[in-house]
């Protein structure tokens, strides 16, 4: 990660501004679809003059990438250090908090995934995005991220756990969300065999 990205686990939860045009952005998508989004509509949804939503994200996809950071932020505020426990359990927690942190999105997140299966070029670029989070949801389950090989290897081993378990959760309307627990823990399992197989420690 960068230095700006190494930054400590933030208490206070996503700036306000952010958080409602994150909302803003959900309803827009939601209602008309990610080519019925334009920034005008998303400034009116969220009660943000264009001019600060154009300071802040100047472009659709920057709006996207603005929502996985708030995503993040809202995981990383609810961490505490020295948490103990299994490594699994750890990182079982951090992204089950994630999908939580998706939850009140769910009707525009879902239309966007049907729309990007006619957007492949979209697709790549959030697909693109998704590291850069992994790493920081590797932190907050105070799993080191190392430079080189290992960390690399942790970062993308998360990256497959959590795509998915994001795709059991598309298919899951239950209140519990019983199916995405399920389908996390065996994405967790077919992990870690992966990591042993290559003889690769996980934890440390």
């Amino acid at each position: 990660m960068s230095e700006t990205d190494s930054a400590p686990f933030m208490a206070s939860g996503p700036d306000p501004i952010d958080a409602r045009l994150v909302d803003g952005l959900w309803q827009v998508v939601a209602a008309r679809g990610w080519d019925g989004l334009t920034l005008l509509r998303v400034a009116t949804a969220a009660g943000v003059p264009a001019a600060e939503l154009r300071r802040r994200c100047p472009t659709p996809l920057q709006l996207l990438r603005l929502h996985g950071r708030v995503a993040d932020q809202r995981v990383l505020e609810g961490t505490v250090p020295d948490q103990g426990g299994a490594v699994r359990d750890r990182i079982f927690d951090v992204l089950m908090r994630r999908i939580d942190a998706m939850q009140p999105h769910r009707a525009g997140i879902l239309r966007l995934f049907e729309d990007l299966r006619r957007d492949p070029l979209l697709a790549l670029a959030l697909l693109g995005s998704l590291p850069r989070s992994m790493a920081w949801m590797l932190e907050a389950a105070e799993v080191p991220v190392p430079p080189g090989a290992l960390g690399l290897l942790r970062v993308q081993g998360l990256t497959g756990v959590w795509l998915a378990t994001v795709r059991a959760w598309t298919k899951d309307a239950s209140a519990d969300l019983g199916a995405t627990m399920a389908a996390l823990d065996r994405a967790l399992d077919r992990a870690e065999q992966v990591a042993r197989s290559l003889r690769v420690d996980m934890a440390e």
